[in-house]
């Protein structure tokens, strides 16, 4: 049995409707300039047909080459440019590594081991599955945890498909599985500095905003972001197993004794499975290990920096350089091919090179047109209003924003503002630029909205009203947990009162 997912036809109004949407906020005009209300209006035509699935994503991400130059925003070559950037091609190495897992062999056993340890009960193997991506995106890109969590997660879905897993309970199963895998992977980086870019991101404006401010290091933002991530976690799998989905709790794959005669079945690990397994072993090692950091007080160095590659090669050139070795590798089982062959990358989901393209040419305009500043502006006028509403304002906009918008490119745009509106509210900056922060990686309902979203969306077996349904409920739980975790923990961690103006800032 093949898992997919199914669409029905395409209604020419749902098609209609992101033009007709469009022209509507053309004529309300947001903003003084022309260039917010063309770009707002480009943002809710993609954000329509994004949603409605009107017309193939990857389509839909095609609108900015169109749509921006028309508008005057942007040439077509600066726009193009958007469709190359580093992390579409961390994807596509990402991705032709987890394909060598995937053709060897290596990911059903990896997937079986998983199983196994876990236990085979739905509401064990999801929490088995975010366990594992949550741990491993505190060190490691979430992009990376994704595409490398994705192919094994398919394989016990398959698994389960083969032996007898009723159709109904595998349409709760296969959507908890990915979007626990995607939910954690963003979860988990939330926690440490170095987990996501928006969080060093954070760190470098708070120190070039405020100079004479203690540093916020990377023991101290794990202070305040490892509980709240932990929280999240815990009721993240609460929610999806027993709220969205409501797993039961009967075995699948015949249990445990069933899962130990699969694993059996595949004999010894085979040449070809130790090799993928090799290389996306050490990509994952060289990923978690070649940016330094530090840790109260102490400078631990990443490689890079060692061997004196700082901006010389990043996370897409380590999964690039390691998938170009694949296709040079002879297979000890193919004879006469090497372990991956061009042919095989049929099966990969080129469209999502162009969802992520989209998405960075979407922000790119929202920073150029002034829509960005325009949004973020609209806090600068609440002096007088409690920090701790204005604070939940910017919590839910950011989530809203970064559904359409790269979390970095957000970020970048809005954290000096806040900076700045955070001292006219006579509040320390804080208060305001880590939450903001934190619900930047909270974006859980739109493929657009974060890679590893993208990455499970990818498969093709995930609905997108599964992931609209889930991903309302994460976004909400995002807000309320980063206002409870700053309530609770400000304070004592970090030394903020509501209300009361540093005196660094002075």
């Amino acid at each position: 049995m093949e898992i997919r997912a199914t669409s029905g036809p395409r209604s020419w109004w749902l098609v209609l409707l992101g033009p007709v949407l469009a022209a509507l906020v053309l004529a309300l005009q947001p903003g003084e300039q022309p260039s917010v209300a063309r770009m707002a209006a480009i943002a809710s035509w993609m954000a329509c047909w994004w949603i409605t699935e009107a017309v193939p994503v990857a389509v839909t991400s095609l609108l900015p080459l169109v749509l921006l130059p028309l508008a005057g925003l942007a040439s077509i070559t600066d726009v193009a440019v958007d469709y190359g950037r580093p992390t579409i091609f961390l994807y596509l190495g990402g991705f032709l590594l987890a394909l060598a897992l995937q053709t060897s062999g290596a990911h059903r056993r990896i997937a079986l081991g998983i199983v196994h340890r876990v236990g085979s009960r739905p509401r064990q193997l999801v929490l088995g599955f975010m366990l594992a991506s949550w741990l491993l995106s505190m060190w490691m890109s979430n992009t990376s945890t994704a595409m490398l969590m994705l192919p094994i997660a398919l394989s016990v879905l398959q698994t389960a498909a083969d032996r007898g897993t009723p159709a109904a309970l595998l349409g709760r199963l296969s959507p908890s599985v990915l979007l626990g895998v995607a939910y954690s992977a963003n979860l988990g980086g939330m926690a440490t500095l170095v987990g996501t870019p928006p969080n060093l991101a954070c760190a470098r404006i708070f120190h070039q905003t405020f100079p004479d401010a203690p540093p916020i290091d990377f023991l101290g933002w794990m202070l305040i972001a490892l509980p709240f991530s932990a929280a999240f976690f815990v009721t993240g799998w609460f929610v999806l197993v027993r709220v969205v989905f409501r797993l039961p709790t009967e075995e699948l794959l015949g249990g445990r004794q069933a899962v130990t005669a699969l694993r059996a079945e595949l004999g010894p690990v085979r040449r070809d499975e130790t090799v993928s397994m090799l290389a996306f072993a050490l990509a994952a090692l060289l990923w978690m290990t070649g940016t330094g950091m530090d840790v109260g007080g102490l400078h631990v160095p990443g490689w890079r920096e060692l061997l004196g590659l700082e901006g010389r090669i990043d996370d897409a050139g380590i999964a690039l350089t390691l998938a170009v070795a694949l296709f040079l590798v002879p297979s000890s089982e193919r004879r006469g091919q090497r372990l991956l062959e061009w042919s095989m990358t049929q099966q990969m989901p080129w469209g999502m090179l162009l969802l992520f393209g989209g998405g960075f040419a979407l922000a790119s305009g929202f920073t150029s047109s002034g829509l960005s500043l325009w949004a973020g502006s609209r806090f600068e006028g609440l002096a007088g209003v409690s920090p701790w509403l204005v604070m939940a304002a910017v919590c839910a906009v950011m989530t809203l924003l970064t559904e359409l918008t790269s979390n970095i490119a957000t970020t970048e745009m809005l954290l000096p503002i806040l900076a700045t509106a955070a001292v006219a509210l006579g509040t320390d900056p804080r208060l305001l630029m880590i939450p903001a922060t934190l619900t930047a990686s909270c974006a859980f309902m739109l493929p657009v909205g974060t890679p590893p979203l993208a990455i499970v969306y990818g498969s093709g077996i995930l609905p997108m009203r599964d992931m609209l349904r889930a991903g309302a409920w994460f976004n909400v739980l995002g807000v309320l947990l980063v206002l409870l975790t700053f309530w609770l923990l400000a304070g004592p961690v970090l030394g903020i009162e509501a209300g009361v103006v540093p005196e660094w800032v002075r």
